[in-house]
């Protein structure tokens, strides 16, 4: 371990085992909780800020990298909408090596640099020097640092155009200060015929949201909503997300960094998908005239 995280090959094992336990497929999530949950680390693992993700813990990062090794090994992998599932390979395999995934995943990048390489040189173009992918930016990281610069009024209005986009109706902000965390309410309506009222907060932080925060935004719902909602750039710390769905109080939503970065994919606020413009020509028509 570094720092008393698991390093990413120490996760691969707990990774499969986890999504074993889940009935093959799970969230990003649900398999994260699940790790934790059978390795049972202490808090302070747990809730260790990644220093280059502004929204991942450490153990969250370094799980993501165990995934991602065990999909290019051909053991799992995963869909659009973000589920991960275990491959018709990775059915029959109990346990790994970590050392061979490691070797094999470095091996399949040293063959595709060297194959871009040799590319490059036949088209007559020097090749740059690379980066390694764990400091390439991506469009994740780009939208991230750009929705932390916004003013907090102006991510409390993005908050507001994505539960419209959403379906919520009558949407606002109140922004009131002293108002115990509530920054808007709006109604969810169900199939045009029931409406029910929800209550936001909307937190442009860079760290975790602990528990405390969410027992307060829950104080605040009382005689407001029975439903609440919280919207964040960051995370949420393992105690926040059970104290959300604990039994006999309110249940509360959480939206965290991940989940915002892809639901404004989704919608199209504020980020466009190219799609690259695949042209056939078909020889039966010019046959034809």
């Amino acid at each position: 371990m570094v720092g008393g995280v698991p390093r990413h090959d120490e996760l691969f094992n707990p990774t499969l085992r986890a999504l074993r336990e889940l009935g093959g497929s799970a969230s990003i999530t649900e398999l994260s909780e699940q790790v934790i949950e059978d390795l049972q680390p202490p808090r302070e693992i747990i809730e260790q800020p990644h220093p280059g993700k502004v929204n991942q813990t450490e153990l969250e990062y370094r799980l993501a990298w165990a995934r991602t090794y065990l999909k290019i090994y051909g053991l799992i992998t995963n869909s659009s909408r973000g589920v991960w599932a275990i491959t018709s390979k990775g059915v029959d395999v109990e346990e790994v090596d970590p050392r061979v995934v490691v070797r094999f995943v470095h091996e399949q990048s040293r063959r595709k640099r060297q194959g871009r390489t040799e590319s490059s040189e036949l088209d007559g173009r020097q090749t740059e020097p690379g980066t390694d992918e764990e400091e390439t930016a991506t469009w994740r990281e780009t939208l991230m640092a750009t929705l932390l610069e916004m003013p907090p009024d102006a991510f409390e209005r993005l908050c507001q155009r994505l539960l419209r986009e959403s379906g919520f109706i009558q949407v606002e902000v109140t922004g009131r200060s002293g108002d115990g965390g509530i920054d808007g309410h709006g109604l969810v309506r169900l199939a045009g015929l029931i409406s029910f009222p929800v209550i936001f907060q909307c937190k442009r932080y860079r760290n975790t949201i602990s528990s405390s925060v969410v027992r307060d935004f829950r104080g605040a719902m009382v005689g407001r909503a029975d439903k609440g909602l919280i919207i964040t750039t960051g995370s949420f710390t393992r105690d926040a997300s059970l104290e959300a769905t604990r039994d006999g109080a309110p249940p509360i939503d959480l939206i965290d960094g991940e989940q915002l970065v892809d639901k404004l994919k989704d919608l199209r606020l504020g980020v466009a998908t190219k799609q690259v413009e695949v042209v056939e020509v078909n020889t039966e028509w010019f046959a034809a005239i």
